[in-house]
């Protein structure tokens, strides 16, 4: 226990518990939700690049998304597939490591960088335009208004919201796969190109480096903020 409490701060768990409620309230939550969608479905962008081609990016008002590229090998399907979860988790990582650099001018250009990113090459549909412009409009003029320590507690909030639902989003494509293998998105697909291994493996092997990400995070003392 020691361990652990060395390793993160009050701040830390107070701002975990505010995006956890945030993202359940009715309405906004799945608003706020879709900045974890945008870099889970960019993940995937990202990866089909190498090796194929992105069509299109869809962001949805329920707070899911789609990605569609087209790939000509198995291996670009399957680094595809793995790489939604993956890189939303990494993500998350990386944005308590540069709060925890203090680099949040880094962490603020990656943001917008995804926005822009998505808002000229992929995203088409309405919804997720209207997400991504209002969501640069209102994160810009915050950060142009505000003070610096309300920027750092704005980028720490949306941090702590990158970790809850990246680790939530990863529980609950784990749960399906248990009871509704054909319905687990991503880990039908990896069980379908795999063939041997099932659509609960995937589940569960992003449910794991969901965590160990956060594990991770917590060994490098990332979550000790303020220190």
């Amino acid at each position: 226990m020691s361990f652990v409490r060395n390793k993160f701060s009050a701040k830390f768990f107070l701002f975990l518990v505010l995006a956890f409620l945030l993202i359940h309230v009715p309405i906004l939550g799945n608003y706020v939700k879709v900045i974890n969608t945008l870099i889970h479905e960019s993940g995937h962008a990202l990866i089909a690049l190498f090796g194929g081609n992105v069509e299109r990016i869809s962001l949805f008002m329920n707070s899911e998304g789609a990605t569609y590229s087209n790939q000509s090998t198995w291996i670009g399907s399957f680094l595809t597939s793995l790489g939604g979860y993956t890189f939303a988790s990494f993500m998350s990582f990386i944005s308590f490591l540069l709060i925890g650099k203090k680099k949040q001018i880094v962490l603020v250009d990656l943001l917008l960088g995804f926005i822009a990113l998505n808002l000229i090459f992929w995203v088409r549909n309405p919804y997720g335009l209207f997400w991504l412009c209002s969501f640069a409009i209102v994160f810009l003029f915050l950060l142009i208004k505000g003070s610096q320590n309300f920027r750092d507690h704005l980028l720490l909030l949306i941090a702590s919201v990158l970790m809850v639902d990246s680790v939530q989003s990863a529980y609950e494509i784990f749960y399906i796969s248990l009871f509704q293998p054909q319905a687990a998105g991503d880990a039908a697909n990896l069980a379908r190109l795999t063939g041997v291994l099932p659509a609960q493996f995937w589940g569960l092997f992003f449910m794991v480096q969901a965590l160990w990400f956060c594990f991770y995070g917590l060994k490098r003392g990332y979550y000790k903020l303020g220190s």
